[in-house]
């Protein structure tokens, strides 16, 4: 399997999930503004997000898709098949159990998150939407079971295709279902519960096909089978540390939305915007090289071909500086045209626009960092090395607190980003350092002539988005929308050509990522 192709198929998918994610916010920032509103409906969406990625994203495939890899590099398919039906129904009966506590419990959770929303109109709405989305997080972690089973198999489309779903549903119940409602917010949420049941939908024919649909056990004597698979106890035992650790990362994001809410009201949801345009390139780079890799990862540790698992990080980290600083770059030096041209409409005011460009530098600050942990961390997880990243995910957030303390006095919302953006290029730091002392890092890559390259590369690049940012009167621009969208068209287009002109010239050539790509 090519692995550059494979990353481009995903990459391009998910571009087609952050572009309808955008189109949602446009929507969401156009019809609501940022106000306590839409910090309550970021709040209570906040949650299901939380434990999604505790019970399935982060946790889940770390745990997960190397034990799958590694019976499946076996060929015995009736032990792949055992071991995700034992597993489907332990994270069932595991998620029905955490439904119901959420909904019974969602006042309390939200005092948790957001004390700054207590005793208000946003605090009850907050609660009524994290009762009606909790729902969802059952629904998008069977969907992560799925996408664990697809990605093992090197099944990238559907997986990366899935999250356009929820953005649809979400813009559907937004335009189609909210004049309808007394409280027309209330609509994101049922929104986001249509969006979870057409994610879980789409999976069904693809695992069919692939002879993995997943049984799940219903009878008293299923579910304690389940908890004696020898293999579903293995993920059990990884996953110990994996909750631990992604626990660690959800842990410093309440605290900062705690803080957020008890900052200037908006505060929420410029972070939340921020974050959509922030998500862009974490996504279509981290995310979609991190999925190609681990399961390539898995199988090449399983066979103790250590060479070749070093390769692979080398590319995915290559390739990630390559991509990942313009995006770095374009965040903290345009973030003003972006945020004008995306959400500078309707309820969306001028003020909005600043304090979310705010947070966008601050997020540039730290991208490659955010990016290059999602590479990182799989070096460790394809090794059932999970106690590593915990480690340091817990001087991480530690880290990023005591960062708080000091940044969110003197920039407010965008000292949180920068907390984040910190903390994260420490925590790829260190995910660095731990895999270069295990050896899973060949020493004769050149790393210092390819970073001066880059960096040669990216000045002329900075230089344009500066006096491209500065030369235009973004709010201004607000009359004549399309003039301003083809103006930020025609600046991106034209930084993209001398960007990767400039790499040409320096000695960076393409053939290097398909040499690699296997």
């Amino acid at each position: 399997m090519n692995l550059l192709s494979a990353a481009a198929k995903v990459s391009s998918l998910t571009m087609i999930s952050r572009i309808t994610g955008l189109l949602r916010e446009t929507l969401i920032a156009r019809s609501f503004g940022a106000s306590e509103w839409t910090d309550a409906f970021n709040v209570a969406f906040r949650l299901p997000n939380l434990l999604r990625r505790l019970f399935a994203e982060g946790a889940f495939s770390q745990a997960f898709v190397p034990i799958l890899g590694e019976i499946s590099s076996q060929g015995d398919v009736k032990q792949s098949q055992n071991l995700v039906n034992a597993i489907a129904t332990i994270l069932f009966w595991a998620l029905l159990i955490t439904v119901f506590l959420g909904v019974i419990g969602a006042p309390i959770l939200i005092l948790v998150i957001a004390t700054g929303l207590k005793n208000g109109p946003a605090y009850d709405a907050s609660v009524v939407m994290t009762r009606i989305m909790f729902p969802y997080i059952g629904l998008i972690s069977l969907v992560s079971l799925s996408a664990g089973i697809l990605n093992t198999f090197q099944r990238f489309a559907i997986p990366a295709f899935t999250p356009v779903l929820l953005n649809v549903a979400l813009i559907g119940s937004a335009i189609g279902l909210s004049p309808y409602l007394n409280q027309p917010i209330y609509a994101l949420a049922i929104g986001v519960v249509l969006g979870g049941v057409l994610q879980l939908l789409i999976q069904i024919p693809a695992l069919k096909r692939l002879g993995l649909l997943p049984r799940i056990g219903l009878l008293p004597k299923t579910i304690k089978a389940a908890l004696k698979n020898p293999n579903a106890r293995r993920v059990l035992r990884l996953m110990g540390p994996a909750v631990f650790a992604v626990s660690v990362a959800q842990i410093s994001l309440i605290i900062n939305t705690n803080i957020a809410s008890r900052l200037q009201a908006g505060s929420v949801s410029w972070l939340s915007y921020a974050d959509r345009l922030m998500e862009f390139p974490t996504a279509l780079l981290g995310v979609a090289l991190g999925t190609v890799l681990l399961p390539s990862l898995s199988k090449a540790n399983a066979k103790q071909d250590l060479q070749h698992a070093g390769e692979l990080l080398v590319w995915g980290l290559q390739l990630t500086f390559l991509l990942a600083a313009p995006c770095a770059i374009t965040l903290f030096l345009f973030g003003e045209p972006l945020a004008a041209v995306l959400y500078h409409y309707g309820k969306f005011s001028a003020l909005d626009v600043l304090m979310t460009q705010r947070a966008l530098a601050a997020y540039g600050v730290g991208l490659i960092g955010l990016i290059l942990v999602k590479i990182l961390a799989p070096g460790f997880y394809s090794r059932q090395d999970i106690r590593t990243p915990v480690r340091i995910g817990l001087i991480v957030l530690v880290a990023t607190q005591l960062a708080n303390l000091i940044f969110v006095p003197l920039f407010g919302h965008a000292g949180l980003a920068l907390s984040i953006g910190l903390g994260a290029c420490l925590n790829a730091t260190l995910l660095w350092t731990g895999l270069k002392k295990r050896g899973a890092l060949p020493n004769s890559v050149g790393w210092h002539k390819y970073l001066l390259q880059l960096t040669v590369a990216l000045i002329p690049f900075s230089l344009l988005l500066y006096c491209a940012s500065s030369n235009h009167n973004w709010i201004a621009l607000q009359d004549t929308p399309w003039i301003r969208i083809g103006l930020l068209g025609l600046w991106l287009s034209i930084a993209a050509i001398v960007y990767f002109a400039a790499l040409w010239l320096v000695g960076i050539r393409w053939q290097k990522f398909l040499r690699h790509a296997k």
